[in-house]
């Protein structure tokens, strides 16, 4: 075995161990969460008090935490239709993230709203890619944050969703392209020592994409696709903790930093957790809360929102065999909430079964009788043609009281249920004009239709203006409805015409 002399020995394991001291690890747990508006959350997985529970645990174990809201909570809840969002920021302040980034559906009820719940809001506010309409930042909203975890500085970029234009209502506040934002800023993080990089984004998947190639960020938090998603390639991260937090997503970053050549090195790995909150025990805070919520929701149900001067008819009888004025009120609350050419929604979709004469004061309860599924009220582009595809499909069943039969706006349709199935169309009036089979139209549906459900399926290949991910409910859409109009007076007024 060679030897070495003693004095070269004792000098490498002087230098050996002065690099050793200057090494440090430490772990830094980030936790995500996006596209939460429903208190309750799903019933057995999710909700605000599942949600704070799972960030209380992780803080009170000690260790170094960062904890991101991508966006998407004050809309498109039952509950946010009555007090526009209130209560999800009263329910987020009890367990406050380190930093929040709005998504598309945080303008739902118009820039005032918006400003108005973010000034309630006690966390740090991000999104480099927001401005007033004044052009100059918003109050209480910063770009970016450099957060101090030990001796590891962790800068985050806050990205919107540069889609809330045609999906949302931001008015005018300037959204500018989140990618561009995003990659400019973060190389300004890194240039002011940034040890790790974090982009908190409501983007889709083409933007969380080309982030995640564009090697500037370490983690990508992102929201909007309601994806459980995690993926690490060996140099970027990025998470998704699909919605309402019946999951929620976590990364433990482990940091080695040393000195070599007298310049700092920080080394870091992920090890990722998901939380399945089905098994999460609620935080008792939050959950006093929810529970009183619940409770008021109950009680706002039966508040009356507008009076109906004709009879309405929602039993199946009429709602599955021809045009029903209930089926008019439904069909013209979702043309006029997403400012479409014409709608069609099925009639199957209705269920309260009953009658409700003239003079019916309408209520939230009765609303949410009629439309029980929690739909959402989609906007698609068309062809004339497959306006016609889907009238045909909706007079196929007829025979059976089947529960595609359209309730329609904007349409005067003629059909013959004599004639074979796909042919039984005699004409087709849109807005007062024949259908022109070559035309481009913008018709309202709901998303059960529009993923081809009852038939529907030529549906899937339109080109989506509003998807599901960011429209609103139903039930929500015609409760606005009857309460703006107030005084309503549907009937049937020969849209749907049997031959």
């Amino acid at each position: 075995m060679p030897s070495f002399p003693k004095l070269a020995f004792t000098a490498v394991l002087i230098c050996f161990l002065s690099t050793a001291a200057l090494a440090e690890q430490l772990t830094v747990t980030f936790i995500q969460t996006n596209d939460i508006d429903k208190f309750e959350g799903s019933g057995e997985r999710g909700g605000f008090a599942r949600l704070n529970a799972v960030v209380r645990a992780e803080r009170a174990k000690g260790g170094h935490v960062v904890y991101g809201h991508a966006g998407d909570m004050i809309s498109p809840s039952l509950l946010s239709g009555l007090d526009k969002g209130e209560h999800t920021i009263m329910l987020t302040n009890l367990v406050p993230p380190d930093a929040f980034t709005p998504g598309n559906h945080e303008y739902d009820f118009g820039p005032e709203v918006f400003l108005k719940r973010m000034a309630e809001a006690k966390f740090p506010l991000i999104a480099a890619n927001l401005r007033g309409a004044d052009g100059k930042p918003i109050a209480g909203f910063a770009d970016t944050l450099m957060i101090e975890r030990g001796p590891i500085k962790i800068g985050i970029v806050g990205l919107t969703s540069d889609e809330s234009y045609h999906a949302s209502s931001p008015g005018n506040l300037k959204i500018t392209d989140a990618l561009e934002a995003g990659l400019a800023k973060a190389k300004e993080l890194r240039a002011a020592g940034a040890d790790f990089v974090v982009a908190l984004t409501h983007s889709g998947h083409a933007q969380d994409r080309a982030m995640y190639d564009s090697r500037l960020f370490d983690l990508i938090m992102t929201g909007h696709d309601q994806d459980l998603l995690i993926n690490y390639d060996g140099r970027t991260a990025m998470m998704e903790s699909y919605e309402q937090a019946d999951f929620v997503t976590i990364a433990d970053i482990a940091f080695d930093i040393s000195e070599k050549d007298g310049k700092r090195v920080v080394k870091w790995h992920p090890s990722f957790r998901i939380i399945d909150t089905k098994d999460v025990t609620p935080d008792p805070e939050t959950k006093a809360k929810t529970d009183e919520l619940a409770q008021m929701l109950a009680q706002e149900l039966d508040v009356a929102i507008g009076t109906t001067t004709t009879a309405l008819d929602s039993r199946r009888a009429t709602v599955r065999t021809g045009e029903a004025a209930m089926g008019n009120l439904v069909a013209d609350a979702l043309k006029e909430a997403v400012e479409a050419d014409i709608a069609i929604t099925n009639g199957g979709g209705l269920r309260g079964n009953k009658e409700y004469p003239a003079g019916h004061a309408i209520t939230r309860k009765d609303v949410l009788t009629e439309l029980p599924f929690g739909n959402r009220t989609m906007k698609l582009q068309v062809t004339g043609a497959t306006i016609l595809s889907a009238l045909e499909n909706g007079f196929s069943e007829i025979e059976d009281g089947g529960g595609r039969f359209p309730q329609v706006s904007g349409l005067k349709v003629e059909y013959d249920p004599k004639k074979p199935k796909g042919a039984r169309v005699v004409s087709v009036e849109a807005n007062g004009q024949p259908l022109d089979t070559n035309a481009k139209y913008t018709i309202a549906t709901n998303d059960f239709m529009a993923n081809g459900g009852d038939g529907y399926v030529m549906f899937r290949e339109a080109r989506p203006l509003l998807t599901v991910r960011d429209a609103k409910l139903m039930a929500n859409d015609v409760m606005a409805y009857v309460r703006e109009h107030k005084t309503i007076s549907p009937e049937v007024e020969g849209r749907i015409v049997r031959k």
